[in-house]
């Protein structure tokens, strides 16, 4: 599907996609790289990943994986989650469409009185 075809994600999917990328990782794994890749200026709460990852899953664009870590390195209790064929192309495409509206404020953002 591309993105002219659905609906813009919610910029807080558009992180979790991005901070998954092309690892597996459990919820609190993307929540530090949400705040890692924004240098601090997000922070993706619980309520706001788990709800985010939700809807996600129901649109197919991540996935529970099977696979575990070392168990000794492990709580049981952690999902793991990646990204499937259609969420990486939805992620690529969510990148290029956030370079085409960065381009296009480049030529006036920087004549901003400060």
């Amino acid at each position: 599907m591309k993105s002219s075809d659905r609906a813009p994600l919610p910029q807080s999917a558009i992180h979790v996609l991005i901070a998954i990328g092309p690892r597996e990782m459990h919820g609190y794994a993307i929540m530090a790289e949400v705040d890692r890749i924004t240098d601090g200026a997000v922070r993706v709460g619980p309520g706001t990943l788990y709800t985010s990852i939700k809807r996600l899953l129901a649109s197919g664009l991540l996935e529970e994986t099977r696979e575990r870590p070392d168990p000794a390195l492990d709580d049981q209790r952690r999902r793991y989650y990646r990204l499937t064929a259609a969420g990486r192309q939805v992620a690529s495409e969510e990148v290029e469409r956030l370079k085409a509206l960065v381009a296009a404020a480049a030529g006036w953002a920087n004549e901003v009185d400060r």
